[in-house]
This record gives C-alpha cells, structure tokens and sequence, in this order.
C-alpha cells in the first residue's frame, strides 16, 4: 500500500505540469533523445513493450514517451518467433481474464490500432480453439477444475469424453484419453509480427518516440530511477532523463533489474524451437496439447502443421546470445515425432518444412508473469517473466500498466497477485496446465 500511495496521482501530476506529445505523428523520431526529458521510458520495443507503449500514449496522451529497442530489425525478438496462441486455458483466474481481453483486442484490432482508415489493420486471429487432453484420473481432475474456474470467468469451452473425442477428431487415437476441453470461441493463434507493428505503429502514429540502441546502465536518484545510460545506433551515448521506467526487456529484464543496482529477479532466457511440416492428410484441428506435453496446430496452407515440445529442465540452459538459437533437429526426431505419430496415425508419413529457435523470458520459480511497480522503486514498472504467453496477454499488460503509472491503481483487472513481492511472501502462482 505504501508503494502504491508514493504513485497515486502521477499521471494527474504528467497532465498538470503540461507535458505534450511531440507534434510529429507516424513516423521514428530522428532528433537525439539526449536532450530530452521524458516521462516514461519503455526498455524493449517488442510486443509487451509496444503494448504499454501504445496504452501509455492513450492513457497520458499529453505524456512525453520514448522506446528503446536493440534489435531494430526485430529479427530475434521473441514476440515475431512466438507460436502466436491465445487460450483462456488457465487455471488463475487473472490469467484468463488477460488472456479474455487479449482476444477481444485480437476481434476488434482495427477499432484499437488502425492508423489510416484506407489500411485496416489485422493480426489475422483464427479462432481454431485449444484442445487440452487428458489420460489418467489426475489429469481429468485438473482439466474439471480448471474448467470450472474458466467457466466462471466467461470462457467458452467445453468438456469431451474419450467417445466424443473420436467422434469429433476422427483422425485422433483417442483408446487411451479419458477427457479433453476444447474452446470454442476466443481461443486460437494469430500472426504476432502483424500485432507488434500494429502495435508499434499506432503509438508512434500517437507521438511515442522509438529509438534503436543498447540500455547500459540506469541511473538512480534515490530509491527512484533517474534515467537510463544508453548507447544508440546513430552514434550517440549518454542519459536519457525519465520520471518512469518500464521493464520490458523480454528474455533479458534481469540484466537491466541489475544495471539499477538491484536483486536479481527469476526471469532468463531460455530456447524454444518450432517445427513446422506437411502431411499428405489435411485436417482441421485445433491446436491440441498432448498430455506428454507436445503441441501441434494447423497452419492456413492445406497439409502443413506447426509443433513444439518444452525440453526438459536438465536439457534447458540459460540461451544467452543469438548465437545459441540454433534448431536442434534430434529434438523433433527424437522426443516430438514418435508422440505425434502415436497421436494422429497420418503424423508417421510427413516432411520438415522449417524450423526456428527463439527466446523465451523464463520465470525460473513459477513459470507466471512479474508484473507492477518494483516494490523498492516505485517508478520502475515491471512486464516480465510470462514464461510464454507474453503476446496473447500484452494488451491486458500494457493497459494495466497505463492504469498504474496514470492512477498508481489497477483500474480493470487486479494484478497484484502478479506482484515481484509475491516471492518473498512465500506466495508463488503456479498454473496446473503448462504449455
């Protein structure tokens, strides 16, 4: 509560004190950010950071925003290498409530993010649904209790027996499942590129200010955050001034909690590989979670599917350069085919197509996002550790911290469980299906 009143009014305070968005719409900022004041600094450009981005700009119009993203080509950002899904699935309710509006935004992404009204915008979300499976007593318990709790919180799916399994995926063995809970609404993937320069675009079109360039330091005043030491791609370096920073360095928000001379938090990266490959069969199918743990979903093109599998925690180092994402076919012949060739007979005759390594921002204790203000710096926001449902639930995370830099409250879903403090409290948030 203590952290919360030192926030209280600071968005009030941004609008009193005067502070415009610069008069220039639509396009990158080219004048140096060194010589600039801003009230809020976002640190990663991604989907998460676009996300508060744009809400901030909506939220504080007459705030002075900057971005600051390192990889400008977003080549190895984890939001245009994710699988793109978005399931109300969850067992917290937050989550599904995140993931709730996460979908609504998808449906209604031009009445959000459109720039010009002769270029709609969309992510092309396909509501194919989730299908999470089960085959013994513990994991039927689990998909009725979460599916309860979901229900309670307005999502649509439902609950299928072994027999109405078969009946419905007939390409499916299904002798050995005792439960599935599949959506019907709400539930599916989209193109996650097109969201982030969806994303990105409206808020510059809004007066927020991109900078390409490394954070190399962060500069205290206190127990405040002062600035951040960067280092630009235009051959500048030095401070850039803020009244707010948010962390949302993605894989890499630990390195930039040190920089301000704090704890470390439990975020890393880690590798994730996708697998995409042609079957001669074409099905429709939703993307299914076996309960070994592999996914698999249809791509648009006919015959062509994508797949993945967490590896295992003793196979899961730290991923901490571009040169460790390196697909590592084994994992797919190994542990990911013989389980989709078991699944769906027609899986033992198909081809790779491609595949690709990604990062993942890895909480390492609960698997679950890190979220609020940091509870020694009140103006240090957090938007991390989402353990790989980042991009379906930026638009819940980018609002909610509009809301709290605005209003020092949250004004739509209350995130506090999601708190960093919550470690220390002994109160982790585990999710009792994880993809």
């Amino acid at each position: 509560l203590a952290t919360f009143r030192t926030m209280v009014g600071f968005g009030r305070q941004l609008v009193r004190a005067g502070f415009r968005a610069s008069a220039v719409k639509g396009h990158v900022r080219h004048h140096s950010a060194l010589s600039s004041n801003y009230d809020v600094t976002i640190v990663g450009g991604g989907g998460m950071g676009s996300s508060c981005a744009y809400f901030l700009s909506v939220y504080l119009p007459q705030a002075r925003i900057c971005v600051i993203e390192k990889d400008a080509a977003y080549a190895y950002a984890s939001t245009g290498l994710s699988v793109g899904g978005c399931r109300q699935q969850f067992s917290t309710p937050e989550n599904i409530q995140l993931s709730m509006f996460g979908s609504q935004f998808l449906r209604d992404l031009n009445k959000y993010l459109n720039v010009r009204e002769d270029e709609p915008v969309t992510a092309n979300f396909k509501e194919g649904g989730y299908l999470f499976l089960a085959d013994d007593d513990h994991k039927e318990s689990i998909l009725r209790e979460n599916h309860a709790v979901q229900k309670e919180n307005g999502a649509d799916n439902v609950l299928l027996t072994g027999a109405q399994l078969k009946e419905r995926f007939p390409f499916m063995k299904t002798d050995d499942l005792q439960l599935g809970c599949l959506g019907l609404t709400k539930e599916g993937w989209f193109d996650p590129y097109s969201l982030l320069f969806a994303l990105r675009n409206k808020a510059i079109a809004n007066g927020v200010e991109y900078f390409s360039g490394h954070a190399l330091g962060v500069q205290m005043d206190k127990n405040r955050v002062a600035g951040v030491q960067v280092s630009l791609n235009s051959g500048e370096a030095g401070l850039i001034k803020c009244g707010a920073l948010v962390n949302a360095a993605g894989p890499f928000a630990n390195e930039l909690i040190e920089m301000a001379g704090l704890p470390s938090i439990p975020v890393r990266p880690r590798r994730r590989m996708v697998f995409v490959f042609h079957c001669k069969e074409s099905f429709e199918c939703p993307l299914t979670i076996d309960p070994t743990g592999f996914y698999y979903r249809r791509e648009s093109a006919p015959g062509m599917y994508m797949t993945g599998l967490s590896p295992s925690a003793d196979q899961d180092p730290d991923c901490t350069s571009v040169e460790d994402l390196v697909v590592d076919h084994t994992h797919f012949e190994d542990r990911i085919w013989p389980g989709l060739a078991e699944r769906v007979p027609a899986f033992e005759d198909i081809k790779i197509k491609t595949a690709w390594a990604g990062f993942y921002d890895y909480n390492t204790i609960d698997q679950n996002a890190i979220l609020g203000p940091h509870p020694d710096v009140p103006n240090l926001y957090l938007a991390n550790g989402f353990s790989g449902h980042g991009i379906q639930q930026a638009a819940g995370v980018g609002r909610a911290t509009a809301e709290l830099v605005r209003s020092g409250k949250y004004e739509t879903i209350d995130l506090s469980r999601f708190h960093l403090d919550r470690f220390e409290k002994g109160l982790p948030v585990f999710e009792r299906n994880v993809v």
